[in-house]
């Protein structure tokens, strides 16, 4: 079976505000004590799986959980086991799981005889779940309210607690899913997590706070030559939202690494270019998506941009005879502060229920004409470019920049439509260019920077006279690296 669901992380602030809420007349509070099963090398967590033993009441469920469409459903199989059985186990410390009801599926990593073999409990969840049940015109939701902690399975006092609110569909819709999970959401402040008990136990057991920064996956993009502008536009939100919702996760949760917000930025970036280019392909796209997210983009660029400085330009710098320039300055927002804004929480909310809509009331015309001269329009206005990058002005020069990313974007959107080898064909030959650019945009950037600084820090004339120095033979530089996507084989011709 598939469940749906949408899962928050609850603020400190707002626990009593959820708790009255959530414990009202008609609910159920319910300790789940949960067991864990993985290799030592964590095969299942890698194949990204989950094999538990839960008390729920008075009985005992093993589940396994395997991922679904990556947005709000993942499969599951569940079995009630003998309680008395679990009981004597947990009592002499042999807790095994009984893997037989998988045996007729040969191709899950679970029967593989060597991972089952090394299956021990790998970590415990002790939680305590209130669950109330919202009901309107024939849709239910059930709201769990989840308070409790991750304990490390053979070290009792390595543990991490966790406050956290789940939205499960029930019966009816998928669109009163996503009205409740709004309407909580803007009452409380909540933020979205795609960060799962077992990848919390998972993270435990590594010392991570945190998953890693996560990056466009583009096997995970399902995208057809015979798909309509709605169906594809769907597709493309999905598949950017495969990025966005992890990196956005590790953030709210306190994540301060650089890589969280640089994969959130393309990602935001990637899913702008789509909104932006395909404007036409669906009539539910709402102009005020675009606008959110290039506020939230804005509002993460200035600690992006601090960052590269601290971590990159100042050192190279160093490396080129310059003095020590502190970049140690005051972000107005925090990426925490960015991600956690409402309208933000609330813009991915509308995207997501977008990406999971039928599509059969939409834009029915086929996508990949369309796509071709889209292509085609904008690789015009690369090329035109490349033969007098050198001399445009700094904003121009960046204009192109972005046209090519743009290029980049929408080529891996449609390459599954076209034949396989050509599109990554020509895809290498925007590389090159793509990092080329993405180099001399930095230094133009650093140029400013270094400029603004010099005037309460002498030390930072050095960068200035370095990086001016540099500007005209970068631009040659860029302007030839442009003229191999001139001459890149067009794969949608």
């Amino acid at each position: 079976m598939q469940e749906i669901e949408l899962k928050f992380l609850v603020p400190d602030a707002k626990i009593d505000a959820i708790k009255r809420q959530t414990h009202v007349k008609s609910a159920v509070t319910e300790t789940l004590a949960a067991h864990y099963f993985d290799t030592p090398e964590q095969h299942l967590a890698k194949a990204g799986m989950a094999l538990r033993i839960r008390q729920e009441g008075d009985e005992w469920v093993q589940t396994l959980k395997m991922n679904g469409n990556g947005l709000t459903s993942r499969t599951e199989f569940n079995n009630v086991q003998d309680s008395q059985q679990i009981k004597q186990a947990l009592a002499t410390d042999s807790l095994l799981p009984d893997l037989s009801p998988y045996a007729e599926q040969a191709d899950l990593p679970i029967n593989d005889k060597h991972i089952q073999q090394q299956l021990t409990r790998q970590y415990i969840t002790d939680v305590s779940r209130t669950k109330r049940l919202i009901k309107q015109d024939g849709n239910v939701v059930e709201v769990a309210f989840d308070i409790g902690k991750v304990i490390h399975g053979t070290d009792s006092n390595n543990q991490q607690s966790l406050q956290e609110i789940e939205f499960e569909l029930i019966e009816g819709d998928v669109a009163f899913l996503f009205d409740t999970a709004k309407t909580w959401c803007r009452r409380y402040t909540l933020c979205l997590s795609t960060v799962t008990k077992a990848e919390r136990g998972s993270m435990l057991l590594t010392g991570q706070k945190h998953g890693n920064a996560t990056k466009a996956d583009l096997s995970a993009l399902q995208v057809d030559k015979n798909m309509s502008q709605g169906a594809f536009m769907r597709a493309v939100v999905h598949h950017c939202l495969l990025q966005i919702l992890p990196n956005a996760s590790a953030i709210v949760a306190g994540s301060q690494d650089g890589n969280h917000v640089h994969q959130l930025r393309v990602g935001i970036r990637r899913l702008r270019t789509a909104l932006k280019f395909f404007d036409g392909f669906s009539k539910q796209l709402n102009p005020d998506w675009a606008l959110v997210l290039k506020q939230t983009f804005s509002l993460l660029g200035e600690y992006r941009d601090c960052d590269v400085l601290q971590n990159k330009t100042q050192p190279m710098l160093e490396t080129q005879g310059s003095p020590k320039v502190d970049w140690q300055i005051d972000i107005k927002v925090m990426p925490i502060d960015a991600v956690r804004a409402n309208d933000f929480q609330l813009t991915l909310l509308d995207l997501m229920a977008f990406a999971l809509s039928d599509d059969k009331d939409d834009t029915q015309k086929p996508a990949k004409a369309k796509l071709s001269k889209i292509m085609t329009k904008l690789f015009g206005k690369i090329t035109n470019a490349s033969e007098r990058f050198a001399d445009l002005d700094v904003e121009a020069q960046h204009d192109v920049r972005k046209q090519l990313k743009s290029l980049r974007y929408i080529s891996e959107f449609t390459a599954p439509m076209y034949q396989t080898k050509k599109s990554k064909k020509f895809l290498r030959h925007l590389e090159p260019a793509q990092d080329i650019l993405g180099e001399y945009n930095d230094n133009m950037v650093g140029y400013d920077f270094y400029q603004h600084k010099a005037s309460t820090d002498p030390n930072a004339y050095f960068a200035v006279g370095w990086f001016y120095a540099q500007r005209q033979q970068a631009a040659k530089v860029c302007a030839n690296a442009l003229k191999t996507v001139k001459d890149a084989p067009k794969f949608w011709d």
